[in-house]
């Protein structure tokens, strides 16, 4: 079974063009929507990434019960930042796993709006001036993410989902993630891959180098490509993919 995680402000359908690359059946994935992005989150659940954590990793035990086999881990944005979370806190459920243009890296401060978003009070007045639909999807598309696709996700830009946002940023001070969960690393699955589009304005590439670097998963670059690559160049991330989950053994070849 292949699991794969959406980051902000998306939703589950961002992965349609990675997974028609994959040419994977229904029965072969899932696609979760976090809480609160699409529709209400639970009564009680309070979207910070402790619960987002907690809350994935019951849903992929489930997953493992119930197919009796481990899973292949993506994730994109947030949904790569939660997916490092529960790999490294679960390693056993997990038999590879993928992260696209996010990281759990303590050095990294987070982007503009991230600030933004984590200070009480700017983050609601900043919200309330977003409200737009429309400029929401030109600001995605403008980012890297198909057009088709940012129309769709901009229709989900709604109460729910800004409120699960500002929570889920609130709880990670921005994104300046707890040291422990960077710590925590050194416990991952063995089988991990980093993807990223080279001029993600959002999460710079040296990110990704210096966690190469320190931990030593093999690094895939996608030249020109933005902040949605993992979509926005799907073919070339579905081969990569298909090799990472093929061949254990299978080294990076270089980016040209």
């Amino acid at each position: 079974m292949h699991v794969f995680i959406h980051g902000v402000p998306d939703t589950p359908h961002m992965w349609t063009p990675l997974i028609e690359a994959l040419e994977l059946q229904d029965h072969e994935y899932e696609t979760p929507a976090l809480p609160g992005f699409v529709g209400p989150p639970p009564v009680g659940f309070g979207c910070t990434k402790e619960e987002y954590s907690d809350w994935l990793i019951n849903r992929v035990e489930r997953i493992v019960e119930q197919t009796g086999a481990q899973v292949h881990l993506v994730g994109h944005d947030w949904g790569a930042i939660l997916a490092l979370r529960i790999a490294s806190r679960r390693p056993e459920l997990f038999k590879t796993w993928a992260v696209a243009n996010a990281l759990i890296d303590t050095q990294y401060r987070g982007h503009r709006m991230a600030k933004l978003w984590a200070t009480p009070v700017i983050g609601e007045l900043v919200m309330l001036l977003a409200r737009n639909q429309t400029r929401l999807a030109q600001s995605l598309a403008a980012a890297g993410l198909p057009e088709d696709m940012a129309r769709h996700e901009a229709t989900h830009w709604n109460g729910h989902m800004r409120s699960a946002i500002l929570k889920l940023y609130r709880s990670a001070r921005g994104l300046r993630i707890t040291p422990s969960w960077e710590d925590d690393l050194a416990d991952l699955p063995e089988r991990g891959l980093v993807l990223w589009g080279e001029t993600d304005p959002y999460v710079t590439l040296d990110v990704a180098e210096r966690f190469e670097k320190r931990w030593g998963y093999p690094l895939h670059i996608e030249r020109s490509a933005g902040h949605w690559a993992i979509v926005e160049r799907a073919p070339s991330i579905a081969e990569r993919l298909k090799k990472h989950w093929a061949n254990p053994t299978q080294e990076e070849t270089p980016n040209l």
